[in-house]
């Protein structure tokens, strides 16, 4: 086929299937079962709420926040028969998935029924994205349930202190797409940032290292705990012990291992269950730290445990006792099988922190959580986590460095349904595959939601299903990263060889974890380079903003940030119709990595996009992707053979 009427045809199936989606529901998470009616229940003189169980107070209010959103007045039962109802109703015998819930759009109304109020709260939450066109909503009838129980998102306030209205923020928009605890990490070398009574100067400004004075008081900490109570989402508190607890040790002028420390941390522990009394589980931490005194875990594990907690801990780590739940964070993918008596919480490869923004979103959707499709005795779930190990200016600088919020609706997608490939997966994968059209169903409701539920905050991730680029290589190098070859001045020459095509705004050739996660080329050769090209259109011309970027670097790494008049340190090169784009002025060019230094515009959605005049009609753009050696100048800066370029807006 002739390339330019290949890329016309791409541009023109993706505009059709867009139109088809767009016509649809655009649910997230994707119930299990739905049915579309024939008919649409009519709104327009408003509807009875039938509040007839104290039970369900907060969700009747729920339902009627949803509909004063949607302008419908609301009337209470015995006002007028002839208008429709809403009902919320509970169910012992629903379903043996006591999150389970059915929701019912027909003539009569809108019915919800579930075994207990977290059910009606998340199929009122399915209602909620509806669209309702003239005061009507199609007639739908909806069957769902969670494939795992455990569906938790991390927070490092331990690092990096985030203000309360931040969290309140986040623990709605987890409520919205079903995710039901929120993983709370307030101890860390750097700060221990709960307020105690008995030992007040703990959180002083003397023995913090990073946002000094920043803590949370009893009051906000309690206000936080019912306010996820409110949404059905259960606060999980870590105190870590006994490691990434360096700010213990400065007031307290002892380790944690120590006898003396181990009667500190009890006393802390035991004022926090008098204090928080309705927390049925503790983290008690245990990652990263050489354990000098064999009997601190199981002693302080069976402590918590006579305080009245259930305890989790990070897995690999101390020696933790067979009934504390596992939470896998090191290792490539495995099977949890279900055998034996201990429980796992998966989030192995859920730390966003080390992902680049647009491959976030790829690889949570194709996650596979314990590589099960559901829960067993064994694992009940997941935790994604968002680990800021690096300074930050600014609390929100967190949310345009990592793809939070993208990354939240993904993976209540995929904890919520099950699922997801096998192994692990950074980039989109071959359009003959299943997962594909599974993958640009799914980014097209995820782009509905940025558009209608996310205008006001920030969400780094734009279309990249269609963007298909053309990868050209290996040319031999020999080490030399400037050297070039004919490729360079005709890119779109009708004798060169293309070894693959893939899509995607980032594209990553070679993992820096390519033992576990498979890159775009199939045997990566250190000592080579490789081209990408594509063919973008423009209707005029005109300029157009780009996300550009190269080596995505890590939010918890000290990585150094690239020379000035460079994208990176691989010698990698940008042409927009053999016109060479010109690298950004680094505000910290050449400067050695530091946790304590925050990243300002080293990554493609936290500068300014890249302003690029096209041409009317066909723009050819060729990206240069050199290769040394893979082992990185050290583990703060790993080689990452990637690419971003895709349109920004």
């Amino acid at each position: 086929m002739n390339l330019k009427l290949k890329y016309l045809s791409i541009l023109l199936v993706s505009i059709g299937f867009f139109s088809i989606s767009s016509a649809q529901e655009n649910l997230i998470p994707l119930p299990i079962n739905m049915e579309l009616g024939e008919g649409r229940l009519d709104l327009k003189k408003g509807i009875i709420v039938n509040e007839n169980n104290p039970a369900l107070t907060n969700e009747y209010q729920l339902a009627k926040t949803i509909l004063a959103d949607w302008e419908i007045g609301t009337k209470k039962a015995g006002h007028n028969n002839s208008l429709p109802l809403l009902t919320l109703e509970l169910l012992s015998g629903l379903s043996e998935n006591k999150e389970a819930y059915h929701l019912k759009i027909d003539e009569k109304g809108i019915h919800i029924k579930a075994h207990n109020s977290a059910g009606i709260y998340y199929g009122l939450q399915t209602l909620r994205q509806f669209s309702i066109q003239q005061k009507k909503l199609s007639f739908f009838e909806i069957n769902d349930k969670p494939a795992f129980s455990w569906r938790s998102f991390l927070v490092d306030v331990g690092r990096n202190y985030q203000p309360l209205a931040m969290l309140k923020e986040q623990v709605d928009i987890m409520a919205r797409y079903k995710l039901n605890v929120l993983h709370f990490h307030f101890t860390e070398d750097i700060a221990w940032r709960l307020a105690s009574k008995k030992y007040p100067d703990l959180t002083d400004p003397s023995y913090i290292t990073r946002g000094k004075g920043e803590h949370y008081t009893e009051q906000e900490f309690k206000e936080l705990i019912n306010y996820c109570k409110l949404r059905h989402i259960l606060l999980l508190p870590e105190i870590d012990m006994p490691g990434h607890s360096d700010a213990f040790k400065r007031y307290f002028g002892v380790g944690m291992q120590t006898d003396s420390g181990m009667l500190y941390i009890k006393e802390l522990l035991k004022e926090f269950s008098q204090t928080y009394t309705d927390l049925p589980y503790l983290h008690i931490g245990g990652d990263e730290v050489k354990i000098s005194n064999k009997n601190f875990m199981p002693e302080i594990t069976k402590y918590v445990e006579e305080l009245g907690y259930k305890t989790i801990g990070w897995d690999p780590g101390s020696n933790l006792m067979p009934q504390t739940i596992r939470q896998l964070w090191m290792g490539g993918p495995k099977k949890i099988l279900e055998q034996g008596d201990h429980v796992f919480i998966d989030s192995k490869h859920l730390y966003i922190n080390h992902m680049d923004p647009l491959e976030t979103v790829t690889t949570l959707f194709h996650r596979k959580i314990g590589e099960q499709d559901k829960e067993h005795k064994n694992l009940i779930g997941a935790t994604l986590c968002s680990w800021p190990d690096r300074a930050v200016a600014e609390p929100q600088d967190m949310f345009v460095q990592n793809a939070i919020y993208p990354a939240l609706v993904t993976f209540a997608e995929r904890s919520w349904r099950g699922g997801g490939l096998a192994g692990w997966t950074c980039n989109i994968v071959q359009e003959s595959l299943p997962a594909y059209q599974e993958f640009k169903a799914f980014e097209t409701r995820l782009l509905h939601h940025k558009n209608n539920y996310f205008s006001d905050k920030p969400f780094p991730y734009v279309k990249q299903i269609g963007l298909k680029w053309e990868l050209i290589g290996p040319f031999q190098n020999e080490g030399n990263l400037a050297k070039t070859f004919p490729i360079e001045t005709k890119p779109f020459a009708p004798d060169i060889t293309v070894k693959k095509t893939i899509e995607g705004g980032t594209v990553i050739l070679r993992h820096w974890w390519a033992d576990i996660i498979p890159g775009a080329i199939n045997d990566p050769q250190e000592n080579t380079t490789w081209y990408a090209r594509t063919k973008i259109w423009s209707e005029k011309i005109e300029h157009k903003l780009f996300w550009i970027g190269f080596n995505n670097l890590s939010r918890s790494y000290a990585s150094n940030t690239p020379q000035l008049h460079t994208w990176d340190d691989l010698g990698s090169q940008v042409w927009v119709n053999n016109k060479t784009i010109e690298p950004p002025i680094w505000k910290h060019a050449g400067t050695k990595g530091d946790l304590e230094t925050p990243l300002v515009d080293e990554g493609y959605t936290y500068r300014a996009p890249t302003k690029i005049l096209l041409k009317k009609g066909w723009n050819e753009v060729l990206i240069k992707l050199p290769v040394s050696d893979f082992k990185g100048a050290d583990w703060q800066n790993p080689v990452k053979w990637m690419f971003t370029f895709i349109q920004s807006n």
